[in-house]
């Protein structure tokens, strides 16, 4: 079956950077969008960002833009999230997301949209 396992995540002053990792196994990772959601603890899980399979769309949640970018290595079939000027507001847990080839990034910003979930990774942001 699908696995993404999630890793990068720990504690970090606000101000700092983190790079977060999904690694992919069993999934037709060149071929399918991939993307970042968070769940800050008393709120819903939202989309961060997003990255169509091929790397030519990106969808970032507004609250992200400029300090976070994804990317992907499709030859490691791993997805990356590097978070730069950190604040308190970004501590949630992080996770990974795998979903289709058809739409563009922002189509994926749904999580119904996507079809596998990892199990999260803990990004903490001390003030």
């Amino acid at each position: 079956q699908v696995q993404l396992v999630e890793s990068g995540g720990g504690l970090v002053q606000a101000g700092g950077s983190l790079r977060l990792s999904c690694a992919a196994s069993r999934l037709t990772f060149s071929r399918s969008a991939m993307g970042w959601f968070r769940q800050a603890p008393g709120k819903e899980r939202e989309a961060v960002a997003i990255i169509n399979w091929s790397g030519s769309s990106t969808y970032y949640a507004d609250s992200v833009k400029g300090r976070f970018t994804i990317s992907r290595d499709n030859a490691e079939n791993t997805v990356f999230l590097q978070m730069s000027s950190l604040k308190p507001e970004d501590t949630a847990v992080y996770y990974c997301a795998a979903g289709g080839t058809t739409y563009s990034a922002s189509y994926y910003k749904r999580e119904g949209a996507m079809d596998y979930w990892g199990k999260g990774t803990l990004v903490t942001v001390s003030s």
